[in-house]
């Protein structure tokens, strides 16, 4: 026997009865599921019970704001990535700024039009899939990855990168906001997928932030930014290309070297070969990538990195 589909759960926060059976009924006719909270601390308590697939929050509440509350949601690591649609009725720039900076993807002015607030959160609930699809590849995979909007906001991330990153406690709100800065200033230069950054974060404990780099993975379907995070002696990537496209240890080595534009003469200073021996196994990379040169080459490796 078939089981039913599983209703995508909306959490809806609005301290106003009205609106709150406004739209549970045309959430019900769209065949999803209703949860509802009158103001922020309920909505807080029923997110850590029951993770909704997004919420939807009034952003004028006594006692806590929505903007305050989204801000809450957002510093749970098993809520960041929720998507939350504000529901508003300001039309004022600076509001609409302050629920996208607080963590917001969306806004609906009230009174809310029905039909428009099924079709948004119909978007934004499969923008989330995608992003789970993506977050549980890399979490499979053992990566530390991490995504971002275009202001290096946070959204998401596996488990290793919030690890390494040491978000954790007290260091966790401020730590994210040096991150944001740092993202922020990189995605300004334009870079393209592939490009490397070191990432200086200062260090809570023995191997954060400050040993770190960043590889930008270019942008996803639901136009996040997506990183992934190194150790600054490449050893993690080599191992990649090693695994990924039957290396040996060296070989990898030589071919990351040569993914990043680095002379034979260079490499051999890195690795502490003679330019000869760098030759060699340049030829041995060359025979089994089935390529000719050191552009094909390192197109193939930029290709394993940016998506393993």
């Amino acid at each position: 026997m078939n089981q039913a589909a599983r209703k995508d759960v909306i959490l809806v926060v609005d301290d106003s009865p009205d609106s709150l059976g406004m739209i549970h009924h045309a959430l019900d006719r769209a065949g999803l599921t209703a949860l509802v909270a009158l103001e922020g601390e309920q909505a807080l308590g029923i997110a850590e019970k029951m993770v909704p697939d997004l919420v939807l929050l009034d952003a004028l509440m006594p006692n806590m704001d929505g903007f305050e509350t989204c801000r809450r949601l957002k510093r749970h690591p098993e809520l960041a990535a929720v998507p939350v649609i504000f529901m508003t009725g300001l039309t004022d720039a600076e509001d609409v700024v302050r629920g996208l900076e607080a963590g917001g993807v969306d806004y609906v002015t009230k009174p809310v039009r029905p039909d428009e607030l099924i079709a948004r959160i119909r978007v934004h609930l499969n923008n989330a899939r995608i992003t789970r699809g993506a977050h549980t590849a890399l979490d499979r995979l053992g990566q530390a990855a991490f995504a971002t909007d275009r202001a290096g906001r946070w959204r998401w991330a596996t488990p290793g990168a919030e690890e390494r990153l040491a978000l954790h406690g007290a260091d966790r709100e401020p730590r994210l906001a040096a991150l944001a800065t740092r993202v922020r200033r990189w995605l300004d230069h334009q870079p393209a997928p592939g490009d490397q950054s070191a990432l200086d974060l200062d260090p809570v404990g023995p191997g954060d932030g400050a040993e770190l780099r960043l590889r930008y993975l270019g942008d996803t379907a639901a136009g996040e930014c997506l990183f992934r995070l190194l150790q600054r002696d490449g050893e993690e990537e080599s191992e990649l290309l090693r695994r990924q496209l039957h290396l040996t240890r060296r070989e990898a080595q030589v071919l990351l070297w040569i993914a990043q534009g680095k002379t034979n003469r260079e490499i051999g200073q890195i690795l502490d070969l003679s330019p000869r021996t760098v030759n060699k196994h340049l030829e041995q990379v060359f025979r089994k990538l089935g390529v000719e040169n050191r552009t094909a080459a390192a197109g193939m490796a930029l290709r394993c990195l940016t998506s393993g």
